[in-house]
């Protein structure tokens, strides 16, 4: 009970003293059956003197010493005080209470109760103590030490039936500590015979059926002054017909005002049955159960007892399924672990189906049989819907669990134009390696903007409305994790592009790696500003991906500092009549290894117009490209051929190793052919930067 202090009384089963505060008072209570019921203790008729009580309760300080609990001492009254503390006994186990002391007392036990031995609590020097053998009718002054002593504590020797003592102390504050031991059994001249005893029926209040039992003790009579040795204990022990008073309150039930036990408020009384399978039974509780060590028998016992029932059966509710680690994702070849929990239901007759929404199910003839889990490995990547469906006779239950299987992302590379127009829609595309790895999000920066896009597609179209050098990066986040990649566009109002080819020699050395087309296309560059004498700001080159080797060349635009105006269209024109003059030539070479020259030249006719197909750019480079369609007629022609999709730039993907590639086409209009990054890093840095193709993507 809360705030309650309880104690066990040794030798007579159920009963309990207990101190319990009531609105800031305390106030002693019995129990004779184990706390089922309490009661106030009773205060005595008469004190010390024989005056009159007018009060109804008493209060103890209850403590235990020796396997005996007894009121150290106490007071009549309403509550616990320090003054007027008394010392109380009780002869009747608890029913009736008298007081032997107006002052505090050490109380020993001796020989199983028959002698009471009490100590003075002082703090003066004391040579007396008294003795009772009437149950503490009557007390006896003896001496126990020729000088007085002051008592530091009392101790009695182990066993119940000991007649002996020791008192401990000193006879000055600077003396050593003195051991007095008593021996009582000089006191008694013989042992008691079975005439000295006389029969007593325990009892509550005149009730006399304590834990299912009437209990009847022999006990000594006060008047006879015999040792009693080792005690029989009870002398008849008769088992007592069942009451409700037998019952406490079953587990989840408490009791009303009515004296009944009703259902708590947080208990539900059907959920005994809930692991209860068909066929079997379960105990279905009333409400009430025997408090324990009660022996009584028949009476009501067997309307209040629990009774076996057969489980009705339910059919399948609450159904779950989860991972055992309680995540959403798993990794593609590795085993994934899932439960199967059900939170009432007929287990042990249900049916158990699981389908992994990959093509592949299970079934289980019981939900014990997946206790361990249900392991499953996904050989693909995506999102599956994992069902679980339990049935039985008397219905059924689903559930879904949405699973994303990935497998790492180990690349990410960025596929875009080298250079756009302005204004006009650019494609951009992250290409991944792995191509397949699952649940994706992409995230794109443009420029300065701080807010970037997100998106779930690995493309996205956009435009540029400032000339110069722009840079585009993209995060893209699979599972926990995040990888990116950042490219460098150049745009410009007006620019101008070239188709260039090489000598065939040229194939027999092409191991066709973005490596190998990132130093080709320096040296390339370096090779036309040696030719031409134009500067490098003004030239970018591409070597392409694929067969017969082929690259891109632009002119641009350039500005040495901002205030300066544009280049003017006839600018560029110029600078590509002086390329293509040269390139016609052949001035532009290079040597590839000793004893090995490279000869560059213009491709007559090529997907990449030799000016950007828009209004504002020249006339004058479209005459010259169909000034040399007639001329290079049979050159077009093979070159068509050998290519696998005529008129397309080629872009790559970079796979495992950098040894494979994956081709597909992209308009030349719609995009322009991709460029090492580090050459658009800034015009003045076209020529000395290294070139940083890693992968090329669609």
């Amino acid at each position: 009970t809360k705030d309650m202090y309880k104690e066990p009384v040794a030798g007579i089963k159920g009963m309990f003293l207990a101190n319990k505060k009531i609105d800031n008072q305390v106030k002693t209570f019995i129990t004779y059956n184990k706390g089922r019921d309490w009661s106030l203790l009773q205060a005595p008729d008469t004190d010390l003197r024989g005056n009159p009580v007018h009060c109804l309760l008493v209060i103890l300080y209850l403590q235990k010493e020796n396997k005996y609990v007894y009121s150290r001492f106490g007071n009549i009254g309403t509550e616990l005080s320090d003054d007027d503390i008394s010392m109380f006994v009780s002869a009747d186990a608890g029913n009736t209470w008298r007081q032997i002391f107006e002052e505090e007392h050490s109380v020993l036990y001796l020989d199983q109760g028959g002698v009471l031995v009490a100590i003075k609590h002082t703090s003066l020097p004391i040579r007396h103590l008294w003795l009772s053998f009437d149950e503490g009718k009557s007390w006896s002054k003896y001496s126990f030490t020729s000088l007085p002593l002051f008592v530091d504590g009392v101790l009695g020797e182990p066993g119940e039936e000991t007649l002996i003592m020791t008192v401990f102390g000193h006879f000055s504050h600077r003396s050593e500590w003195q051991l007095v031991k008593i021996d009582y059994k000089s006191i008694f001249d013989r042992r008691c015979a079975e005439e000295d005893y006389r029969p007593w029926q325990l009892h509550s209040q005149g009730e006399a059926c304590i834990m299912g039992a009437k209990r009847i003790y022999r006990k000594r009579k006060s008047e006879k002054k015999c040792m009693q040795g080792k005690y029989a204990g009870a002398m008849t022990s008769e088992p007592c017909v069942c009451t409700e008073a037998d019952f406490d309150c079953d587990y989840g039930y408490e009791r009303h005002s009515n004296g009944q036990c009703l259902p708590a408020f947080w208990y539900n009384p059907s959920s005994l049955s809930k692991d209860c399978s068909i066929g079997q039974s379960y105990l279905n509780s009333t409400g009430y159960r025997k408090v324990v060590s009660n022996n009584c028998t028949d009476g009501v016992r067997e309307q209040y007892t629990a009774k076996p029932q057969q489980c009705p059966g339910k059919a399948p509710q609450g159904l779950r399924i989860i991972t055992t680690d309680g995540k959403l994702t798993a990794e593609q070849g590795h085993n994934v672990t899932f439960l199967v929990q059900l939170e009432e239901g007929d287990l042990q007759r249900s049916l158990i189906q699981v389908d992994f929404g990959d093509g592949i199910a299970v079934s289980y003839a019981n939900l014990s049989s997946t206790e361990d889990g249900i392991k499953h490995i996904y050989q693909n990547v995506g999102i599956f819907r994992v069902t679980v469906l339990v049935e039985n006779s008397l219905g059924s239950d689903n559930a879904v669990l949405y699973l994303h299987v990935t497998c790492p992302l180990e690349h990410v590379h960025l596929s875009l134009p080298f250079v756009t127009t302005k204004n006009k829609e650019v494609n951009a595309t992250a290409v991944l390696w792995p191509s397949q790895v699952g649940t994706l999000t992409y995230v794109w920066w443009f420029g300065n903007n701080t807010e970037p896009l997100i998106t779930l597609e690995g493309s996205i179209t956009f435009t540029f409305s400032v000339e110069g050098m722009n840079t585009i990066t993209v995060q893209v986040s699979a599972g926990n994790i995040i990888l990116q990649d950042t490219k460098t566009i150049a745009v410009y109002e007006q620019f101008q592009s070239l188709r260039l080819s090489f000598s065939p020699n040229l194939d027999d050395y092409n191991p066709d790696i973005p490596e190998w087309r990132r130093d080709i296309s320096r040296v390339v560059k370096r090779a036309l500003v040696e030719a031409t004498g134009i500067s490098s700001k003004h030239i970018l080159v591409a070597v392409l991906p694929g067969l017969p080797t082929s690259a891109e060349l632009f002119i641009l635009p350039y500005q040495d500092a901002p205030a300066e105006n544009k280049r003017k269209t006839e600018d560029l024109e110029q600078i590509s009549e002086i390329l293509v003059q040269k390139l016609k030539q052949n001035f532009v070479h290079f040597d590839l290894k000793p004893g090995v020259r490279i000869l560059v030249h213009a491709a007559h006719l090529t997907a990449a117009p030799l000016v950007d197909p828009t209004p504002s750019h020249s006339g004058s480079a479209m005459l010259m490209l169909l000034s040399v369609v007639f001329v290079g007629l049979a050159v077009f022609v093979i070159y068509k051929f050998k290519r696998k999709i005529p008129g397309l730039n080629i872009y790559a993907q970079m796979q495992n190793e950098k040894d494979q590639e994956m081709i597909s086409p992209v308009s030349q209009r719609e995009s322009i052919p991709n460029a090492p990054q580090s050459e658009l890093m800034s015009p003045e840095q076209l020529v000395d930067e290294k070139l940083d193709v890693q992968s090329i993507g669609k």
